[in-house]
This record gives C-alpha cells, sequence and structure tokens, in this order.
C-alpha cells in the first residue's frame, strides 16, 4: 500500500485521492488492459474539477465524474511500507466521483470548513495467483480545511467485499490511517498540491488547457534553424545572331545606297 508516494498527475479529484489510493497508489505503468478511453476520462474530470477550484463559483453544476486506472504490480511494490505489504498483483480501480460545489468552494475560501463526502463505491479488478477477482470498498471519506488547506483526513471505510486476503489489507489500511495517520501527511501534501499548484500550472481560470511547460521548454532549447536566403536567377542575355555572308553584303549594299544619294 502506498505510504509516501502519494502523486496527483492521475488524481483528478480529492476524493480520488482519498478512494482510490486507499486500496492502490498511484503511478504510471499499465499491465492489466486498461478501459478504453481511460486517459481521457481521468484528464477530462481532472480539467472540470480544476475549473471549479480556479473559478471558485458558488453557482454552477456539481463534480460528477466516473473515472479509472491501471497499475502493475511492481508500481504496487514500491508503495509498501513496514505495516502494509502489496502480495497480489496488477489491479484497476474505477469510481463515480461525486463533489458538491458548494462545499468545495466553501473549503477553499472559508476559515474553517469541514468536507463530508457522501458513501463512494470503488470498483476494482486485482490479481491474485493470476487471476482476476473482484474487490468493491466503500468510503465516505471526510476532510477538515483551515485558511484553504487540506489539514485532515479520515478515510471510513465501511463495507469490503472480496478476497479474504485482500479485504485484510484494505481494512488495515484504513484503520492504520484513521488511527494513526500512517499515510496522512502523504494524502494531505498531495490535496493540498493538487488543488493549489497543479491545478494553476495546468489550466486557466475558464477551465483552458494551459500549454504543456515541458513541451514549451523543448521547444526554447531548440537552435531555430537560419532561414535560408532566397538564390537570385541570373538573367541570361541572349547573343545576337551572327551576320552571315548575304546579310553582310546586304548591308554593305545599304550603306553604298545612302552614299551615293549623298554624292
Amino acid at each position: 500500500m502506498q505510504q509516501t508516494k502519494w502523486r496527483t498527475r492521475h488524481a483528478p479529484a480529492i476524493v480520488l485521492l482519498a478512494l482510490a489510493g486507499l486500496l492502490v497508489p498511484a503511478g504510471e505503468a499499465l499491465a492489466l488492459e486498461p478501459d478504453p478511453g481511460e486517459e481521457k476520462a481521468i484528464k477530462t474530470c481532472e480539467r472540470r474539477l480544476c475549473t471549479m477550484v480556479l473559478g471558485r463559483q458558488p453557482t454552477g453544476p456539481d463534480l460528477a465524474c466516473n473515472v479509472g486506472k491501471t497499475w502493475d504490480r511492481d508500481t504496487l511494490k514500491k508503495g509498501e511500507s513496514s505495516s502494509v505489504s502489496w502480495g497480489f498483483g496488477d489491479a484497476r480501480c474505477t469510481v463515480d466521483l461525486k463533489l458538491s460545489r458548494s462545499d468545495l468552494v466553501g473549503a477553499l475560501t472559508a476559515p474553517k470548513y469541514t468536507v463530508v463526502i457522501p458513501e463512494h463505491e470503488v470498483r476494482c479488478i486485482v490479481e491474485q495467483d493470476g487471476k482476476p477477482r473482484p474487490v468493491v470498498a466503500k468510503l465516505a471519506p471526510k476532510l477538515k480545511f483551515k485558511n484553504g488547506k487540506a489539514d485532515k483526513i479520515w478515510l471510513n471505510l465501511g463495507d469490503v467485499s472480496g478476497p479474504t486476503a485482500v479485504k485484510a489489507t484494505v481494512n488495515m489500511a484504513a484503520s492504520l490511517e484513521d488511527t494513526l495517520g500512517i499515510f496522512h501527511r502523504s494524502m494531505l501534501k498531495s490535496v493540498n498540491k493538487f488543488l493549489h499548484t497543479k491545478c494553476g500550472e495546468r489550466y486557466h481560470a475558464d477551465g483552458r488547457p494551459k500549454d504543456d511547460p515541458e513541451a514549451a521548454t523543448k521547444t526554447a532549447d531548440k537552435p531555430e534553424k537560419p532561414a535560408k536566403a532566397p538564390v537570385a536567377k541570373a538573367s541570361v542575355v541572349k547573343p545576337a545572331p551572327a551576320e552571315t555572308g548575304a546579310t553582310a553584303a546586304k548591308g554593305n549594299g545599304g550603306a553604298n545606297a545612302v552614299a551615293a544619294d549623298a554624292k
């Protein structure tokens, strides 16, 4: 399970950080066949959330997205701690995210604010002994904010269905978090970084994506090729046709005629 490597690149909402992050840590590598449109759905949801975060408009639709993410076993193993280990294979989780706009704006603008998220169901496929096993967990996270930043998080795990070993891992992780705060600092850091840094880096207040800074850097570092000067075409002057003997004689005859008239 994840202890210190929480990342928000593929976590488009506070809810996803708390829900999917409990079961599997965020990562880049994909092993199970990802659902079609997985990455597009994540980016679309992220954009909607960031528009709400940056605009802070009290009126408008709430956040509602269906998103999922796939991880491979090696990525999951990197998130192990001394208290919780990942003894399974690859995993994929999906969740229907729902977040109240008024709660989000209140959390970002009020001196103190508590967000109580309605119960969400996280549906996962976890490989165990080379076979995919369904796992379903219900969570109702609670987040306390101070001066616009997340200050405390409770996962509030409910029912978990699935293989016994997976259920034990999930229950242990949730218990350690809510009682001892084993993942607390990492979760808070990720949530606040996403809300106060990542959204502003990636989007304008109206939701328009900003240019990729990495792509812009690569373009700036690449020297421009000097423009080629146009090659001027040399004008070709055709030589006058050479006089033949007849032409010369004719010309001389004309000259003699002129001379005769002049006498």
